[in-house]
């Protein structure tokens, strides 16, 4: 055993990795590796007498924040240059795996697996205290890769709804601060006929992570029901969520007409944008970012007021 001067264990040293390993690690090959290093620099930095040249848990680090920049649509060597700038120290005692962050590509391997188990770990929102951040850099890139796969799948594997399950996992086990006093309702809706979209759980987790009784309306919800919903809980603001061109609006435009001074804040695709009945107290977000911004802003407002 290797011990310190103070005779405590020291910790057992993280093993270097040859290129293949680092390669699966991070989802491309090695010759991606390879050019990496004789490119930009991000080579193995360990080395001894008789054997090739290995990653450390900090070379992999590095990759790693590579690989997650140039996954987000940044220059290779912009990325290259964030990587080498950045100062990263592996945790001591750990494997590269286990001390580095998580990755889409990572996630998209678990989830073609059919691997749910494996994608709620990699999707915990432990590590990641910001869940706008945790959306928009690994979620969304996850299923966008997802989504322009053509899969063939055995039966019971769905990667799409291996990564939905390990989002829904990862909201409902995040702890909710409550303040003193009563917390602003919000009332997240979807568009009739629509199934709920995985938007929907990440804006009421974002919401409530700030402070907000952010509340998702299951089931059918018609014009009048909604306007006793609003009544019954005190919204402050209304965010109706739709993903269909021929989108169903039918709630937000007599919502509007019956209770003109509540916000309401309707998401849907560009393409739909002329079915929004556009009003003095009606917005149509976006993006995701906007829409929580801007849903914060009124519930806040509404509370200090």
């Amino acid at each position: 055993m290797v011990t310190r001067e103070d005779d405590e264990p020291a910790a057992a040293p993280t093993p270097a990795l040859a290129v293949a390993a680092v390669a699966r690690r991070l989802g491309v090959a090695p010759a991606t590796l390879r050019t990496w290093d004789r490119r930009y620099g991000l080579g193995p930095s360990e080395h001894s007498a008789g054997a090739h040249r290995r990653y450390s848990a900090t070379d992999v680090e590095r990759l790693l924040i590579m690989r997650r920049l140039t996954l987000d649509g940044v220059a290779p060597s912009e990325s290259a240059r964030i990587a080498l700038a950045t100062d990263v120290v592996a945790e001591p005692g750990t494997s590269s795996q286990d001390a580095a962050p998580t990755t889409p590509t990572a996630v998209v391997d678990a989830a073609l697996a059919g691997d749910v188990a494996r994608c709620s770990r990699l999707l915990t929102l432990d590590g990641h205290p910001d869940v706008v951040l945790w959306w928009t850099g690994l979620v969304e890139p996850v299923l966008l890769a997802l989504a322009r796969r053509t899969v063939v799948d055995p039966p019971g594997v769905d990667a799409t709804f291996a990564v939905h399950a390990g989002v829904l996992s990862a909201l409902r086990d995040r702890p909710v601060t409550l303040g003193a006093g009563r917390r602003p309702v919000v009332l997240v809706l979807v568009a009739a006929r629509e199934a709920r979209p995985l938007v929907a759980h990440v804006l009421a987790g974002a919401l409530a992570a700030q402070g907000v009784d952010a509340r998702i309306v299951g089931g059918p919800v018609g014009p009048h029901h909604a306007v006793e919903l609003t009544a019954m809980t005190r919204a402050r603001a209304v965010v109706t969520l739709g993903e269909r061109v021929d989108v169903d609006l039918e709630v937000v435009d007599r919502l509007a007409r019956e209770q003109p001074d509540l916000p309401q804040f309707v998401m849907v695709p560009d393409r739909a944008a002329g079915a929004v009945p556009l009003g003095r107290s009606v917005h149509r977000a976006r993006t995701f970012t906007g829409l929580l911004h801007e849903v914060l802003a009124v519930a806040t407002a509404s509370v200090d007021g």
